[in-house]
C-alpha cells in the first residue's frame, strides 16, 4: 500500500513538514506496513524555498536585506540542487508578519528588499528565479523591487520618486537605462497564490488592501495610484497587462515582473509541484493526502490542496483533505470529488483548544482518517 502525503503548512501554527510528520503518525500507527511518501508542499507563499531546496537538495543563503517598513531584516532564500535556480519568497524581504498590526501602513511599505534578493542570487549566477508571491505587507505594484534593480520613477522634472507608492501620483517618465543588465540573461518564474488582476474591484488594493493596514479612503487612494502607474507603464512598454490574472499578487509585484522582467506568471501550487515532479509520486498510489491550516472560498483562488487533487484525480488513487478548519466539508467534498475531508475544527472541539495543541489534535484525526481508509478504501 502506497500513501502519499503532500500538506500544505497550517499558517502560524504548524510548517508543511510538521503537518506531514503528525499526519504520518497517525497513518502508520493503524497501517504500520503502508509505504508513505511525504513531500511537504506550498503555492508561492510561505514554506516555498524550504520545500523546493529541501527537495532537490539545494542550498540555503541568508542575505539582509531593507525590510517592508525600512528596517533591516535576516531573509532566506536558496539555489535548487541543479545550481542554476534560485527560489526566493517575497515574505522573507517584506512579509506581514515582520509588521505589528498598528505600525502596518501599505502606503509606506516597501518591496525593495525582494530587489535586493534579486540581486544576491544574480550575485550567485543563476540563469533563473523562482520567485514566490504571497504573504507581502506591500501594496507599492513592485515600484520598490524594481529601484533596487536600477529602474527611476521620475516626475516632470525629471526628479526622482523615492517615497514609495504614495509619491507615485507624480509618475511622469520611467527611466530603464541604469537596471541591471545581468537581468538580461535570468528568466523569472512567478509562483503566485491568488488569481487577481493589478486594479479594480477584484485588485490587490480592493481586496487585500485592508489586512495591510488600508482603510477605505487609502485603498480607493492605492487603487487610483496604481491605476495612474500602470498607465505611465503601459506607455513605456505599449502593452497594457494591469489586468492579467494575478497581476495583483503581492500587492502588484505581479504586475512589473511581467511588465519589466517578461516573467512567467504561474499558479504557485503548479510551479511547485512541476518543480517536484509531483507526477512521479503518484504512480502507483493508493491513498493521497494534501490539506492547509483553513479551507474557505479562497482555496478556490490557486491554493495548494486544490492542485495536489487536480493531479491526483489523474490517478487511481482515494483523495482525502485534512484540515485545520473547512468551512463546509461536504460541500468540499461534493466540488472537488474527494473521497473525505476532515475538520479539526468542530462542534466537539473550538479554534482555541485545536490551536492550543495543534500537533496532537493533528495526529488525533489523521487517526480517524486511517481508520476510515482502512475500513471502506483500503481494499477497493
Amino acid at each position: 500500500m502506497k500513501i502519499v502525503i503532500a500538506p500544505d503548512s497550517f499558517k502560524e501554527t504548524l510548517s508543511a513538514s510538521n503537518v506531514a510528520d503528525a499526519i504520518e503518525v497517525g497513518f502508520s500507527n493503524l497501517l504500520p506496513d503502508a509505504e508513505i511518501f511525504k513531500l511537504p508542499i506550498a503555492d508561492g507563499g510561505e514554506g516555498t524555498v524550504d520545500v523546493l531546496v529541501k527537495a532537490t537538495k539545494g542550498s540555503f543563503f541568508c542575505t539582509k536585506v531593507s525590510g517592508p517598513m525600512g528596517e533591516t531584516v535576516n531573509a532566506n532564500w536558496g539555489i535548487l540542487g541543479d545550481s542554476k535556480t534560485a527560489v526566493i519568497e517575497v515574505a522573507q524581504a517584506c512579509g506581514l508578519h515582520l509588521v505589528v498590526p498598528q505600525k502596518r501602513n501599505p502606503m509606506i511599505a516597501s518591496s525593495f528588499g525582494v530587489g535586493e534578493l534579486i540581486l544576491a542570487a544574480l550575485n550567485e549566477g543563476v540563469k533563473h528565479i523562482i520567485i514566490g508571491l504571497g504573504g507581502s505587507a506591500t501594496n507599492d505594484g513592485g515600484v520598490g523591487f524594481l529601484q533596487a534593480l536600477g529602474v527611476r520613477f521620475l516626475d516632470t522634472s525629471g526628479n526622482e520618486l523615492i517615497e514609495g507608492v504614495s509619491s507615485l501620483n507624480a509618475l511622469c517618465e520611467i527611466d530603464l537605462s541604469s537596471m541591471d543588465s545581468r537581468l538580461k540573461g535570468v528568466s523569472f518564474e512567478i509562483a503566485c497564490d491568488v488569481d487577481n488582476p493589478l486594479i479594480g474591484p477584484q485588485g490587490a488594493s480592493s481586496i487585500f488592501g485592508s489586512q495591510k493596514g488600508a482603510n477605505a479612503e487609502m485603498i480607493n487612494q492605492l487603487d487610483s495610484i496604481l491605476n495612474h502607474y500602470a498607465n505611465i507603464v503601459s506607455n513605456t512598454f505599449t502593452n497594457n497587462v494591469s489586468m492579467q490574472p494575478s497581476t495583483g499578487a503581492a500587492g502588484g509585484m505581479g504586475y512589473s515582473f511581467l511588465a519589466f522582467l517578461g516573467a512567467e506568471l504561474k499558479s504557485g501550487i503548479n510551479t511547485v509541484l512541476e518543480t517536484l515532479d509531483f507526477n512521479q509520486y503518484l504512480s502507483d498510489a493508493d491513498l493521497v493526502i494534501t490539506g492547509e491550516g483553513r479551507i474557505d472560498a479562497q482555496s478556490d483562488r490557486g491554493k495548494a490542496p486544490i492542485g495536489v487533487i487536480n493531479y491526483a484525480k489523474n490517478h487511481k488513487c482515494s483523495i482525502f483533505v485534512i484540515a485545520g478548519s473547512i468551512q463546509d466539508s461536504e460541500a468540499f467534498i461534493k466540488k472537488y470529488g474527494v473521497n473525505e475531508a476532515y475538520s479539526i475544527v468542530s462542534r466537539e472541539l473550538s479554534l482555541e483548544d485545536a490551536l492550543e495543541h495543534p500537533t496532537e489534535n493533528l495526529i488525533a484525526i489523521s487517526r480517524l482518517a486511517a481508520k476510515d481508509f482502512k475500513k471502506n478504501y483500503a481494499d477497493t
